[in-house]
């Protein structure tokens, strides 16, 4: 589940193992290419922390790192 905290929407993703993790972080760069969106994440073997932001609005919470989070979320089951 999505957090809103200190200006940005922040959420933990496990998954199975490395591999799985990394296939995920790639269908999320994909999309955020395209949305020209771009989040700040972390990796630590199965474990992805990504965090959302808008830079060009004072880094704030903004629509467009709501529809990455939803687009996102389409990921996960």
């Amino acid at each position: 589940m999505w957090q809103e905290k200190d200006n940005q929407l922040t959420r933990d993703f496990q998954f199975a193992d490395f591999s799985e993790a990394f296939a995920f972080m790639t269908r999320v760069a994909l999309i955020a290419e395209k949305m020209n969106h771009h989040p700040w994440w972390s990796n630590v073997y199965n474990q992805v922390t990504i965090k959302l932001s808008t830079h060009d609005a004072g880094n704030t919470v903004t629509d467009k790192d709501r529809k990455l989070a939803a687009e996102i979320d389409t990921l996960v089951k």
